[in-house]
């Protein structure tokens, strides 16, 4: 029986099992092992960079002159900004395909065969090629395509589980606080990676790649997608709803209106079927908050793809020292995803947190943007930065998306979740794709003030609409 919750935004918790937290942390870790190896690729960037160009150490290579991939550093960051490309529109394709086939497979095999094969592109790309000093401009584009459509499967699969497991009570802080976990790979990448680029770059993603292909061997034997594997029910929204209805006797309505609260006895529901990609796509909301997160996910990605070489090569940093210093901007999310998360809950809304957060982002990119070259203040700077850029994408990329993929139109058809997760995730990687690409061309034609006035303008878009 489940027990009586006192409040919306404390008692919920006492209704979870060990299964749910066994649940919350395979999943977590999931994720943060992925973004851990994806940070690897924007920590290692200088040294790529140095490694593909003309120096004195490279020179001295009885191979350099056969493998000289670029003549001067401006090409190299312009490659390496051809890549963030490259995976982020394979990434946004696969994610389009992955939803589709998360809700109409195992979750489970889906999940761990993303992990386990971005792990051994990675390991190829960064390690194999560096070990066998084979360098090919045509190899690292198709292996960026691959570990794009790889990386793609996991993301769906890990909010569809989370889905499952967890009602629309508290989703705001429960999915708040899990959605932490890319910030938290980030910071993890960001230190493997620091402590091993001593010995080279290759040794960064030898590491970040073993640790991801053992997590998921773990979710592979470990993990358990839905309640109904351990003979409970899964409860839908609706039917989380009526519970407090009942408790507190009247109706509740969630944001934009997409929930209504039912009263009464209910027929025994159908077993759940996939809806089609064109159906999801047309879900109240779903477009909407795609295109605010297309215009969201390129700052925010724009910041874990360069802001480590931003800071080495803005403010004379070592690579190692802005790898440790990036780490707060992710800080910055991880409270920022849990705190608003939380307000949303005890609000009953999160359309008006989301706004607000995004009209103070705008007043911080300006403060960071005129950051002094001390490390304590630009430290600062990032965190706040980060409070108000990631949570919020953190909140449309995992509670809103379970909200949109638990609506009461999908009453009799609640498979939906990993299809609106991919679309919502999708177009917001198509977004993030085409900033990568101008980002590098701003920055090296207008210089980095221009890149953020170009981010202001997309949070005020993302805000917009």
């Amino acid at each position: 029986v489940t027990p009586v919750m006192s409040s919306p935004c404390c008692g919920f918790l006492a209704q979870y099992t060990h299964h749910h937290l066994v649940a919350f942390l395979l999943t977590f870790f999931s994720y943060v092992l992925l973004h851990a190896s994806r940070k690897t690729f924007s920590n290692v960037k200088v040294s790529i960079s140095a490694q593909w160009t003309p120096s004195a150490q490279n020179a001295s290579s009885p191979t350099w002159e056969e493998n000289n991939l670029f003549a001067d550093s401006d090409e190299a960051t312009l490659f390496l900004g051809v890549l963030d490309t490259i995976f982020l529109f394979s990434y946004a394709v696969g994610l389009y395909m992955s939803g589709v086939i998360g809700d109409r497979m195992n979750l489970r095999y889906v999940l761990s065969f993303g992990l386990c094969g971005s792990a051994i592109v990675e390991f190829v790309f960064g390690t194999l090629t560096e070990w066998l000093q084979f360098y090919n401009i045509y190899l690292y584009c198709g292996l960026w395509v691959l570990n794009g459509l790889l990386q793609s499967a996991v993301w769906p699969c890990v909010v569809a589980v989370m889905g499952n497991w967890f009602g629309k009570s508290g989703r705001g802080f429960v999915f708040g606080l899990w959605s932490a976990c890319a910030s938290v790979g980030n910071i993890l990448g960001a230190f493997l990676a620091s402590s091993v680029l001593k010995y080279g770059y290759e040794y960064a993603f030898l590491v970040t790649s073993v640790l991801q292909f053992a997590g998921g061997v773990v979710v592979f034997f470990g993990l358990l997608t839905s309640p109904k594997e351990v003979g409970e029910p899964l409860m839908s929204d609706e039917e989380d709803e009526e519970e407090e209805g009942e408790e507190e006797g009247s109706e509740e309505v969630c944001d934009g209106g997409y929930y209504t609260i039912q009263q009464g006895d209910e027929e025994p529901r159908e077993t759940p079927k996939a809806i089609g990609f064109c159906q999801a796509f047309c879900l109240p909301g779903v477009l909407p908050y795609s295109l605010a997160y297309a215009c969201l996910k390129l700052v925010n990605y724009s910041f874990f793809f360069w802001l480590p070489f931003y800071l080495s090569r803005n403010f004379g940093w070592k690579e190692a020292q802005a790898d440790r210093l990036s780490v707060w901007y992710d800080v910055g999310g991880i409270i920022g995803g849990t705190i608003q998360g939380l307000i949303s809950d005890c609000m009953g809304k999160r359309a008006p947190v989301l706004a607000v957060s995004l009209l103070l982002a705008m007043g911080a990119l300006v403060g960071y943007s005129h950051s002094p070259p001390d490390q304590v203040v630009n430290a600062a700077l990032l965190a706040t930065t980060g409070f108000f850029i990631g949570g919020p994408s953190n909140m449309i990329s995992s509670a809103i998306s379970a909200d949109l993929g638990r609506q009461e139109a999908l009453r009799g058809s609640q498979e939906a979740l990993a299809t609106v997760t991919g679309i919502v995730d999708g177009t917001g990687s198509i977004g993030a794709a085409a900033g990568q690409y101008l980002v590098s061309l701003i920055e090296s034609k207008l210089g980095w003030m221009c890149v953020f006035y170009f981010f202001i303008v997309m949070v005020r878009s993302s805000n917009l609409t």
